[in-house]
Protein backbone atom coordinates (compact mmCIF):
# COMPACT_ATOMS: atom_id res chain seq x y z
CA UNK A 1 0.00 0.00 0.00
CA UNK A 2 1.35 3.40 -0.95
CA UNK A 3 2.20 6.04 1.60
CA UNK A 4 -0.58 8.24 0.16
CA UNK A 5 -3.20 5.50 0.61
CA UNK A 6 -2.08 4.97 4.20
CA UNK A 7 -2.48 8.68 4.90
CA UNK A 8 -5.97 8.67 3.35
CA UNK A 9 -7.05 5.70 5.48
CA UNK A 10 -5.78 7.44 8.62
CA UNK A 11 -7.66 10.61 7.73
CA UNK A 12 -10.87 8.66 7.17
CA UNK A 13 -10.49 6.90 10.52
CA UNK A 14 -9.88 10.24 12.20
CA UNK A 15 -12.95 11.75 10.54
CA UNK A 16 -15.03 8.73 11.58
CA UNK A 17 -13.81 9.09 15.15
CA UNK A 18 -14.60 12.80 15.14
CA UNK A 19 -18.05 12.09 13.71
CA UNK A 20 -18.68 9.42 16.35
CA UNK A 21 -17.66 11.82 19.12
CA UNK A 22 -19.87 14.53 17.64
CA UNK A 23 -22.85 12.18 17.54
CA UNK A 24 -22.23 11.08 21.14
CA UNK A 25 -21.91 14.70 22.25
CA UNK A 26 -25.10 15.71 20.42
CA UNK A 27 -26.89 12.75 21.99
CA UNK A 28 -25.66 13.76 25.47
CA UNK A 29 -26.76 17.35 24.96
CA UNK A 30 -30.16 16.28 23.67
CA UNK A 31 -30.74 13.99 26.66
CA UNK A 32 -29.67 16.79 28.99
CA UNK A 33 -32.13 19.24 27.41
CA UNK A 34 -34.96 16.70 27.66
CA UNK A 35 -34.20 15.95 31.32
CA UNK A 36 -33.97 19.64 32.28
CA UNK A 37 -37.21 20.38 30.42
CA UNK A 38 -38.93 17.42 32.10
CA UNK A 39 -37.95 18.55 35.60
CA UNK A 40 -38.95 22.15 34.96
CA UNK A 41 -42.28 21.10 33.43
CA UNK A 42 -43.26 18.71 36.22
CA UNK A 43 -41.89 20.59 39.23
CA UNK A 44 -43.42 24.06 39.58
CA UNK A 45 -41.83 24.70 42.99
CA UNK A 46 -38.42 26.32 42.39
CA UNK A 47 -37.08 25.00 45.69
CA UNK A 48 -37.73 21.49 44.39
CA UNK A 49 -36.91 21.86 40.69
CA UNK A 50 -33.73 23.96 40.67
CA UNK A 51 -31.62 21.62 42.86
CA UNK A 52 -32.69 18.71 40.64
CA UNK A 53 -31.75 20.63 37.51
CA UNK A 54 -28.32 21.56 38.90
CA UNK A 55 -27.64 17.98 40.03
CA UNK A 56 -28.57 16.76 36.54
CA UNK A 57 -26.24 19.26 34.88
CA UNK A 58 -23.27 18.35 37.07
CA UNK A 59 -23.89 14.71 36.24
CA UNK A 60 -24.37 15.36 32.51
CA UNK A 61 -21.18 17.42 32.07
CA UNK A 62 -18.11 15.15 32.34
CA UNK A 63 -15.92 18.13 33.25
CA UNK A 64 -18.18 19.35 36.07
CA UNK A 65 -17.49 18.36 39.69
CA UNK A 66 -19.49 21.10 41.39
CA UNK A 67 -22.05 23.75 40.61
CA UNK A 68 -23.99 26.71 42.00
CA UNK A 69 -27.23 28.32 40.97
CA UNK A 70 -27.88 31.90 42.05
CA UNK A 71 -31.11 33.90 41.90
CA UNK A 72 -31.38 37.66 42.10
CA UNK A 73 -33.22 38.87 45.21
CA UNK A 74 -35.03 42.14 44.39
CA UNK A 75 -35.38 42.97 48.09
CA UNK A 76 -31.65 43.69 48.49
CA UNK A 77 -30.42 43.58 44.87
CA UNK A 78 -28.02 40.70 45.59
CA UNK A 79 -27.57 37.14 44.39
CA UNK A 80 -28.35 34.24 46.71
CA UNK A 81 -27.64 30.54 46.29
CA UNK A 82 -30.75 28.41 45.72
CA UNK A 83 -28.95 25.19 44.74
CA UNK A 84 -25.45 23.80 45.25
CA UNK A 85 -23.66 20.62 44.22
CA UNK A 86 -20.34 19.61 45.73
CA UNK A 87 -20.49 22.21 48.49
CA UNK A 88 -22.08 22.67 51.92
CA UNK A 89 -25.46 24.13 51.00
CA UNK A 90 -26.21 25.67 54.41
CA UNK A 91 -23.06 27.81 54.24
CA UNK A 92 -23.53 28.68 50.57
CA UNK A 93 -27.09 29.84 51.24
CA UNK A 94 -25.73 32.59 53.50
CA UNK A 95 -23.77 34.12 50.62
CA UNK A 96 -25.07 37.42 49.29
CA UNK A 97 -23.17 38.44 46.15
CA UNK A 98 -23.43 41.97 44.83
CA UNK A 99 -23.61 42.44 41.05
CA UNK A 100 -20.02 42.43 39.81
CA UNK A 101 -18.78 40.35 42.76
CA UNK A 102 -16.95 37.10 41.97
CA UNK A 103 -17.66 35.02 38.85
CA UNK A 104 -21.42 34.91 39.21
CA UNK A 105 -21.75 38.59 40.04
CA UNK A 106 -19.61 39.61 37.06
CA UNK A 107 -21.58 37.46 34.63
CA UNK A 108 -24.88 38.64 36.11
CA UNK A 109 -23.81 42.29 35.76
CA UNK A 110 -22.50 41.94 32.19
CA UNK A 111 -25.15 39.53 30.94
CA UNK A 112 -22.44 37.64 29.02
CA UNK A 113 -21.55 33.96 29.47
CA UNK A 114 -17.88 33.55 30.44
CA UNK A 115 -15.38 30.69 30.37
CA UNK A 116 -12.75 30.66 33.12
CA UNK A 117 -10.28 28.16 31.70
CA UNK A 118 -7.41 28.40 34.20
CA UNK A 119 -6.94 28.53 37.99
CA UNK A 120 -5.53 32.02 37.54
CA UNK A 121 -8.65 33.20 35.72
CA UNK A 122 -10.88 31.70 38.43
CA UNK A 123 -8.79 33.27 41.20
CA UNK A 124 -8.81 36.66 39.47
CA UNK A 125 -12.61 36.56 39.08
CA UNK A 126 -13.07 35.69 42.75
CA UNK A 127 -10.54 38.21 44.05
CA UNK A 128 -13.17 40.84 44.85
CA UNK A 129 -15.23 38.64 47.19
CA UNK A 130 -16.19 40.61 50.29
CA UNK A 131 -14.52 39.46 53.55
CA UNK A 132 -17.84 38.06 54.84
CA UNK A 133 -18.53 36.14 51.64
CA UNK A 134 -14.97 34.85 51.48
CA UNK A 135 -15.31 33.35 54.98
CA UNK A 136 -18.64 31.76 54.02
CA UNK A 137 -17.16 30.39 50.80
CA UNK A 138 -14.23 28.85 52.72
CA UNK A 139 -16.69 27.23 55.15
CA UNK A 140 -18.73 25.86 52.25
CA UNK A 141 -15.66 24.46 50.50
CA UNK A 142 -13.98 22.94 53.56
CA UNK A 143 -12.11 19.84 52.42
CA UNK A 144 -12.85 20.59 48.75
CA UNK A 145 -10.24 21.73 46.23
CA UNK A 146 -10.50 25.21 44.78
CA UNK A 147 -12.00 25.38 41.25
CA UNK A 148 -9.38 24.94 38.51
CA UNK A 149 -11.74 25.99 35.74
CA UNK A 150 -15.33 27.08 35.46
CA UNK A 151 -18.09 28.12 33.12
CA UNK A 152 -20.63 30.74 34.16
CA UNK A 153 -23.77 31.89 32.33
CA UNK A 154 -26.40 34.50 33.21
CA UNK A 155 -30.07 33.59 33.55
CA UNK A 156 -31.73 36.08 31.24
CA UNK A 157 -35.51 36.45 31.28
CA UNK A 158 -37.37 38.65 28.82
CA UNK A 159 -37.34 41.81 30.91
CA UNK A 160 -34.48 41.28 33.35
CA UNK A 161 -31.65 39.05 34.50
CA UNK A 162 -32.85 36.70 37.19
CA UNK A 163 -29.67 34.91 38.26
CA UNK A 164 -26.53 33.03 37.25
CA UNK A 165 -25.44 29.41 36.79
CA UNK A 166 -21.90 28.16 37.50
CA UNK A 167 -20.34 24.77 36.76
CA UNK A 168 -16.83 24.13 38.10
CA UNK A 169 -14.08 21.57 37.64
CA UNK A 170 -12.05 20.71 40.73
CA UNK A 171 -9.70 18.27 38.94
CA UNK A 172 -8.36 19.86 35.79
CA UNK A 173 -7.73 23.24 34.20
CA UNK A 174 -9.18 23.81 30.76
CA UNK A 175 -11.93 21.24 31.35
CA UNK A 176 -14.69 23.30 29.75
CA UNK A 177 -14.90 24.38 26.11
CA UNK A 178 -16.63 27.09 24.11
CA UNK A 179 -19.09 24.40 23.01
CA UNK A 180 -20.00 23.78 26.67
CA UNK A 181 -20.45 27.51 27.13
CA UNK A 182 -22.82 27.83 24.18
CA UNK A 183 -24.83 24.77 25.16
CA UNK A 184 -25.10 25.87 28.78
CA UNK A 185 -26.48 29.21 27.61
CA UNK A 186 -29.38 27.37 25.96
CA UNK A 187 -29.97 25.46 29.19
CA UNK A 188 -29.92 28.69 31.18
CA UNK A 189 -32.60 30.12 28.88
CA UNK A 190 -34.84 27.17 29.80
CA UNK A 191 -34.17 27.72 33.50
CA UNK A 192 -34.78 31.48 33.24
CA UNK A 193 -38.05 30.86 31.40
CA UNK A 194 -39.19 28.50 34.16
CA UNK A 195 -38.20 31.00 36.87
CA UNK A 196 -40.08 33.77 35.11
CA UNK A 197 -43.13 31.51 34.79
CA UNK A 198 -42.96 30.61 38.47
CA UNK A 199 -42.75 34.26 39.48
CA UNK A 200 -45.64 35.16 37.21
CA UNK A 201 -47.69 32.40 38.87
CA UNK A 202 -46.78 33.79 42.29
CA UNK A 203 -47.83 37.29 41.22
CA UNK A 204 -51.07 35.89 39.85
CA UNK A 205 -51.72 34.02 43.11
CA UNK A 206 -51.02 37.19 45.10
CA UNK A 207 -53.39 39.12 42.88
CA UNK A 208 -56.00 36.42 43.32
CA UNK A 209 -55.46 36.46 47.08
CA UNK A 210 -55.97 40.24 47.17
CA UNK A 211 -59.03 39.88 44.97
CA UNK A 212 -60.39 37.12 47.19
CA UNK A 213 -59.76 39.21 50.31
CA UNK A 214 -61.62 42.12 48.76
CA UNK A 215 -64.43 39.80 47.72
CA UNK A 216 -64.70 38.40 51.24
CA UNK A 217 -64.71 41.93 52.66
CA UNK A 218 -67.51 42.93 50.33
CA UNK A 219 -69.36 39.71 51.12
CA UNK A 220 -68.91 40.32 54.84
CA UNK A 221 -70.40 43.82 54.56
CA UNK A 222 -73.21 42.54 52.38
CA UNK A 223 -73.93 39.60 54.71
CA UNK A 224 -73.95 41.72 57.85
CA UNK A 225 -76.07 44.42 56.23
CA UNK A 226 -78.55 41.82 55.06
CA UNK A 227 -78.65 39.88 58.33
CA UNK A 228 -78.86 42.97 60.52
CA UNK A 229 -81.59 44.62 58.47
CA UNK A 230 -84.35 42.22 59.54
CA UNK A 231 -83.82 42.35 63.33
CA UNK A 232 -83.18 46.11 63.24
CA UNK A 233 -86.38 46.64 61.28
CA UNK A 234 -88.33 44.58 63.81
CA UNK A 235 -86.76 46.34 66.80
CA UNK A 236 -87.39 49.75 65.27
CA UNK A 237 -90.96 48.87 64.30
CA UNK A 238 -92.09 47.45 67.64
CA UNK A 239 -90.24 50.08 69.68
CA UNK A 240 -91.84 52.86 67.60
CA UNK A 241 -95.27 51.26 68.08
CA UNK A 242 -94.81 51.14 71.85
CA UNK A 243 -93.79 54.81 71.90
CA UNK A 244 -96.83 56.00 69.95
CA UNK A 245 -98.83 58.36 72.19
CA UNK A 246 -102.13 57.85 70.38
CA UNK A 247 -102.00 54.04 70.48
CA UNK A 248 -102.96 51.88 73.41
CA UNK A 249 -101.81 48.29 73.76
CA UNK A 250 -102.89 45.69 76.26
CA UNK A 251 -100.33 44.41 78.76
CA UNK A 252 -100.17 41.09 76.86
CA UNK A 253 -99.53 42.86 73.55
CA UNK A 254 -96.86 45.06 75.13
CA UNK A 255 -95.20 41.96 76.59
CA UNK A 256 -95.33 40.28 73.16
CA UNK A 257 -93.73 43.30 71.47
CA UNK A 258 -90.99 43.46 74.12
CA UNK A 259 -90.38 39.74 73.76
CA UNK A 260 -89.88 40.15 70.01
CA UNK A 261 -87.50 43.09 70.59
CA UNK A 262 -85.54 40.98 73.09
CA UNK A 263 -85.28 38.05 70.65
CA UNK A 264 -84.17 40.27 67.77
CA UNK A 265 -81.52 41.84 70.03
CA UNK A 266 -80.25 38.31 70.69
CA UNK A 267 -79.98 37.76 66.92
CA UNK A 268 -77.92 40.94 66.54
CA UNK A 269 -75.76 39.97 69.50
CA UNK A 270 -75.05 36.55 67.97
CA UNK A 271 -74.11 38.10 64.62
CA UNK A 272 -71.68 40.54 66.24
CA UNK A 273 -70.28 37.79 68.48
CA UNK A 274 -69.58 35.55 65.48
CA UNK A 275 -67.87 38.39 63.64
CA UNK A 276 -65.64 39.19 66.62
CA UNK A 277 -64.82 35.50 67.14
CA UNK A 278 -63.88 35.12 63.49
CA UNK A 279 -61.61 38.19 63.72
CA UNK A 280 -59.89 36.77 66.81
CA UNK A 281 -59.28 33.46 65.05
CA UNK A 282 -57.97 35.15 61.88
CA UNK A 283 -55.54 37.15 64.02
CA UNK A 284 -54.24 33.94 65.63
CA UNK A 285 -55.42 35.05 69.07
CA UNK A 286 -57.66 32.08 69.90
CA UNK A 287 -56.70 30.89 73.40
CA UNK A 288 -57.85 27.75 75.16
CA UNK A 289 -58.31 27.26 78.89
CA UNK A 290 -57.75 23.51 79.11
CA UNK A 291 -59.19 21.51 82.00
CA UNK A 292 -60.75 18.08 82.61
CA UNK A 293 -64.22 18.03 81.05
CA UNK A 294 -67.13 15.60 81.28
CA UNK A 295 -68.67 15.95 77.84
CA UNK A 296 -72.01 14.21 78.73
CA UNK A 297 -72.61 16.66 81.58
CA UNK A 298 -71.79 19.58 79.29
CA UNK A 299 -74.16 18.26 76.62
CA UNK A 300 -77.04 17.73 79.07
CA UNK A 301 -76.70 21.30 80.34
CA UNK A 302 -76.84 22.70 76.79
CA UNK A 303 -79.76 20.47 75.79
CA UNK A 304 -81.79 21.68 78.78
CA UNK A 305 -81.45 25.24 77.50
CA UNK A 306 -82.18 24.19 73.89
CA UNK A 307 -85.35 22.41 74.99
CA UNK A 308 -86.69 25.55 76.65
CA UNK A 309 -86.03 27.64 73.55
CA UNK A 310 -87.20 25.16 70.89
CA UNK A 311 -90.49 23.49 71.73
CA UNK A 312 -90.95 21.92 68.28
CA UNK A 313 -87.81 19.79 68.57
CA UNK A 314 -87.00 16.87 70.83
CA UNK A 315 -83.40 16.61 72.06
CA UNK A 316 -81.78 13.37 73.18
CA UNK A 317 -78.29 12.67 74.54
CA UNK A 318 -76.84 9.20 73.92
CA UNK A 319 -73.55 8.57 75.72
CA UNK A 320 -72.18 5.24 76.98
CA UNK A 321 -71.54 4.76 80.69
CA UNK A 322 -68.04 5.46 81.99
CA UNK A 323 -67.48 8.04 79.26
CA UNK A 324 -63.86 9.25 79.61
CA UNK A 325 -62.85 12.68 80.82
CA UNK A 326 -61.09 14.76 78.16
CA UNK A 327 -58.77 17.75 78.39
CA UNK A 328 -60.60 20.64 76.71
CA UNK A 329 -61.79 24.19 77.05
CA UNK A 330 -65.39 23.70 78.25
CA UNK A 331 -66.55 27.13 77.08
CA UNK A 332 -65.18 26.60 73.59
CA UNK A 333 -66.53 23.04 73.27
CA UNK A 334 -69.91 24.30 74.47
CA UNK A 335 -69.69 26.94 71.73
CA UNK A 336 -69.13 24.21 69.13
CA UNK A 337 -72.06 22.19 70.45
CA UNK A 338 -74.38 25.21 70.43
CA UNK A 339 -73.37 26.05 66.86
CA UNK A 340 -74.09 22.49 65.70
CA UNK A 341 -77.38 22.32 67.61
CA UNK A 342 -78.49 25.73 66.29
CA UNK A 343 -77.79 24.49 62.75
CA UNK A 344 -79.77 21.31 63.43
CA UNK A 345 -82.74 23.40 64.52
CA UNK A 346 -82.48 25.89 61.65
CA UNK A 347 -82.32 23.22 58.98
CA UNK A 348 -85.08 21.04 60.41
CA UNK A 349 -87.88 23.66 60.49
CA UNK A 350 -90.63 21.06 60.89
CA UNK A 351 -89.14 19.94 64.18
CA UNK A 352 -88.22 16.36 64.90
CA UNK A 353 -85.57 14.53 66.84
CA UNK A 354 -82.05 15.88 67.40
CA UNK A 355 -79.60 13.34 68.84
CA UNK A 356 -76.26 14.17 70.42
CA UNK A 357 -74.24 10.98 70.56
CA UNK A 358 -70.82 10.16 72.01
CA UNK A 359 -68.49 7.32 71.04
CA UNK A 360 -65.09 6.31 72.40
CA UNK A 361 -62.21 5.31 70.14
CA UNK A 362 -58.66 4.19 70.94
CA UNK A 363 -57.20 7.69 70.53
CA UNK A 364 -60.16 10.06 70.65
CA UNK A 365 -63.80 10.57 71.45
CA UNK A 366 -66.31 11.29 68.69
CA UNK A 367 -69.30 13.54 69.34
CA UNK A 368 -72.07 13.77 66.73
CA UNK A 369 -75.19 15.93 66.30
CA UNK A 370 -77.84 14.38 64.03
CA UNK A 371 -81.09 15.98 62.85
CA UNK A 372 -84.06 14.90 60.73
CA UNK A 373 -84.04 17.97 58.53
CA UNK A 374 -83.76 18.76 54.86
CA UNK A 375 -80.25 17.38 54.40
CA UNK A 376 -77.35 18.79 52.41
CA UNK A 377 -76.49 18.19 48.75
CA UNK A 378 -73.17 16.37 48.13
CA UNK A 379 -71.65 19.36 46.29
CA UNK A 380 -72.18 21.54 49.37
CA UNK A 381 -70.64 19.23 51.98
CA UNK A 382 -67.06 20.30 51.25
CA UNK A 383 -67.99 23.99 51.49
CA UNK A 384 -69.82 23.88 54.80
CA UNK A 385 -66.80 25.11 56.76
CA UNK A 386 -66.01 28.04 54.44
CA UNK A 387 -66.65 31.51 55.76
CA UNK A 388 -70.07 32.96 54.96
CA UNK A 389 -71.20 29.83 53.10
CA UNK A 390 -74.70 28.74 53.99
CA UNK A 391 -76.83 25.99 52.50
CA UNK A 392 -79.94 27.44 50.93
CA UNK A 393 -83.16 25.95 52.16
CA UNK A 394 -84.98 23.81 49.64
CA UNK A 395 -88.21 25.44 50.84
CA UNK A 396 -87.01 28.89 49.81
CA UNK A 397 -86.83 30.10 53.42
CA UNK A 398 -84.24 32.60 54.54
CA UNK A 399 -82.15 31.15 57.34
CA UNK A 400 -80.82 33.75 59.74
CA UNK A 401 -77.11 33.57 60.48
CA UNK A 402 -73.67 34.97 59.72
CA UNK A 403 -72.28 31.92 57.94
CA UNK A 404 -69.41 31.95 60.46
CA UNK A 405 -70.59 29.38 62.99
CA UNK A 406 -69.14 26.30 61.30
CA UNK A 407 -65.76 27.92 60.39
CA UNK A 408 -65.46 29.06 64.03
CA UNK A 409 -66.33 25.54 65.21
CA UNK A 410 -63.69 24.05 62.93
CA UNK A 411 -61.01 26.42 64.28
CA UNK A 412 -61.94 25.53 67.87
CA UNK A 413 -61.96 21.77 67.25
CA UNK A 414 -58.68 21.81 65.31
CA UNK A 415 -57.04 23.91 68.04
CA UNK A 416 -57.88 21.02 70.39
CA UNK A 417 -56.13 18.62 68.00
CA UNK A 418 -59.42 17.22 66.73
CA UNK A 419 -61.33 16.96 63.44
CA UNK A 420 -64.78 18.06 62.30
CA UNK A 421 -66.85 16.92 59.32
CA UNK A 422 -70.41 16.33 58.12
CA UNK A 423 -72.40 13.55 56.47
CA UNK A 424 -75.78 14.08 54.87
CA UNK A 425 -78.31 13.04 52.24
CA UNK A 426 -81.02 15.26 50.84
CA UNK A 427 -84.31 14.69 52.59
CA UNK A 428 -82.76 12.44 55.24
CA UNK A 429 -81.18 14.90 57.64
CA UNK A 430 -77.55 15.66 58.47
CA UNK A 431 -75.00 14.52 61.02
CA UNK A 432 -72.06 16.63 62.13
CA UNK A 433 -69.11 14.97 63.86
CA UNK A 434 -66.16 16.30 65.82
CA UNK A 435 -63.39 14.61 67.78
CA UNK A 436 -61.33 15.43 70.83
CA UNK A 437 -58.12 13.51 71.60
CA UNK A 438 -58.17 11.38 74.73
CA UNK A 439 -55.85 12.09 77.61
CA UNK A 440 -52.75 9.89 77.62
CA UNK A 441 -53.87 7.94 80.66
CA UNK A 442 -57.19 7.15 78.96
CA UNK A 443 -55.40 6.10 75.79
CA UNK A 444 -53.18 3.70 77.73
CA UNK A 445 -56.16 2.24 79.54
CA UNK A 446 -58.01 1.75 76.26
CA UNK A 447 -55.02 -0.07 74.75
CA UNK A 448 -54.70 -2.31 77.80
CA UNK A 449 -58.40 -3.26 77.57
CA UNK A 450 -57.90 -4.24 73.94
Amino acid sequence: MSHLATMQDGAQEQQAEIHSCSVAEADRQLRTVFEVARVLATEHDLEQSLPKVLAGLVEAFPAADAGLLFLHDPSDGRLRVVAAQGYVLSAMQQLRLAPGESMSGKVFESGQATLYATPEAVSEAMSNLSPENRILFQEATAGVAQPLSAVCVPLNARDARVGALVLQSLRKAGSFTDSDLNFLQHISDLIALSIEGSRLREELERARAVSEANRLKAELISTLAHEMRTPLTSIKGYATALLMEDATFSPDTQAEFLQIIDEECDVLQDLIHDLLESSIIDAGLLKLEMQPVLIPRLVNSILTDMTHRNRSHRFVADFPGEFPIVDADPERIAQVLRNLLDNAVKYSPKGGLVIVRGEVGPEEIVVSVADQGEGIAPEHLNRLFEKFFRVKSGLGRHTVGSGLGLPISRAIVESHGGRIWAESQLGQGSTFYFTIPLRRSDQLAARQEE
